[in-house]
């Protein structure tokens, strides 16, 4: 038999660390002297641990540390040099800085998206390749650690929250700017981490109307999409003639107008563009809002509907990463797990983008984690995942024959 193309010297585990540069750890860790007072448990320890963790979806710490020890003859493999006890894992998420795991995120993202070498991208309309898309996602907490959203339920047992502002790119479909919160937090907070190049285009739904900020946008030459809120004053200007081609799109009218909120002299006044359309397929009406003159108004419900894109990204986070049990109860030990998942998912989708064969997200990160401690070759195997496994034994039987006989 011939020399086999899919096994390797390395687990699967091992060969999705190495999308990590090697000299992107020790940076961070200068920044946020993320190793002071560590011993041996240090910043790439941690962070490959909870990465073994999220992507084997461990709901405690024993879990943890009994799956490591389960792997002990591959940790050299793994970049680890020893085992690890529960109490220091425990005081690591504590006393180490959620920052630096966030900044190991970002970093990431730019190295693998940020270049022109990077994975190849999706096929776009001209200004898809433009669009940003914000919004946040909520998640729940047992414990009262983050300050949760709304009133207190009648009962009394109000539970504390953790909310996710995210930005990503209509083309990448990966976050690209991401923003940890309590809950409470309101979602324009996120609006000053938020830096676009000029001729960007970025879509919005209503929680971050925030008037000063569309008009730098305007000034900045970003083109920002959202719907009206109910509380503002609006005046109309010019009403715009619309084609037939824009009426059978479902166009109801396209207005010029000045924007404001009542009764709030403190409030900036900007000019704006409303469109009014109806959703033929469930017969909705929608009010988009833009500062946006020349695209036409079937572009810009478009481009509103794209927003839809960020709520699988959400969906697809949870349901693969479920962050319903955490390994601490503070939070920053909740904010760390948080960040890994989002690593995590990172470098799932960054080996999806590198495989030719079309896989599902789903079914590319469960066959990941289920042959995660596998010694196999990970792109010769996802091309040909049944072939690679035909006749996989890692470990041959020994055909060494006797010197004596038993006889």
């Amino acid at each position: 038999m011939g020399k086999s193309i899919y096994f390797t010297g390395q687990p699967v585990f091992s060969q999705v660390l190495r999308l990590i540069p090697d000299d992107l750890l020790p940076k961070l860790v200068r920044k946020h002297c993320a190793d002071r007072y560590c011993k041996k448990f240090d910043s790439k320890h941690h962070l490959i641990t909870m990465l073994f963790a999220v992507i084997n979806q461990c709901t405690s710490i024993r879990e943890v540390i009994t799956g490591l020890q389960v792997a002990s003859p591959k940790l050299g493999h793994l970049r680890l040099s020893h085992n690890v006890c529960r109490s220091t894992f425990a005081d690591a998420n504590n006393r180490r800085s959620e920052a630096f795991f966030g900044d190991v995120f970002h970093q990431l993202y730019q190295f693998h998206y940020g270049s022109p070498d990077s994975p190849k991208r999706l096929v776009a309309k001209n200004y898809e390749e433009r669009l940003y898309i914000m919004d946040s996602t909520t998640i729940k907490l047992f414990h009262d650690v983050l300050k949760g959203a709304g009133e207190p339920p009648a009962n009394g047992k109000r539970k504390g929250g953790l909310k996710a502002h995210v930005m990503i790119k209509a083309t990448e479909n990966v976050p690209c700017l991401i923003n940890l919160t309590a809950a409470a937090a309101n979602d324009r907070t996120f609006l000053k981490h938020i830096d676009l190049a000029p001729g960007s285009i970025i879509t919005f739904d209503k929680g971050y109307d925030n008037f000063r900020h569309f008009d730098y946008w305007t000034q900045s030459g970003v083109t920002w999409v959202t719907r009206v809120r109910d509380l503002w004053t609006i005046q109309k200007r010019k009403i715009r003639t619309l084609s037939q081609e824009q009426i059978m799109a479902g166009v109801i009218s396209d207005e010029l107008v000045s924007l404001g909120v009542p009764n709030d002299r403190k409030t900036l006044q900007i000019k704006a563009r409303i469109i009014h359309f109806i959703d033929k397929d469930s017969g909705k009406e929608f009010s988009f809002v833009t500062n946006n003159t020349k695209f036409s108004a079937a572009i810009i419900a478009d481009i509103y509907k794209r927003r839809w894109q960020i709520e699988l990204l959400f969906k697809r986070i949870k349901q693969r990463y479920p962050l319903r049990y955490f390994l601490g109860d503070s939070a920053n030990a909740i904010k760390i797990q948080v960040w890994c998942a989002l690593i995590a998912d990172l470098l799932v989708k960054i080996i999806k983008d590198k495989v030719k064969r079309k896989w599902a997200y789903s079914n590319l990160s469960s066959m990941i984690r289920l042959h995660l401690m596998t010694y196999i070759n990970l792109y010769g195997f996802l091309e040909k995942p049944e072939k690679a496994l035909l006749n996989y034994n890692p470990h041959e039987k020994n055909i060494q024959l006797k010197l004596f006989s038993s006889v």
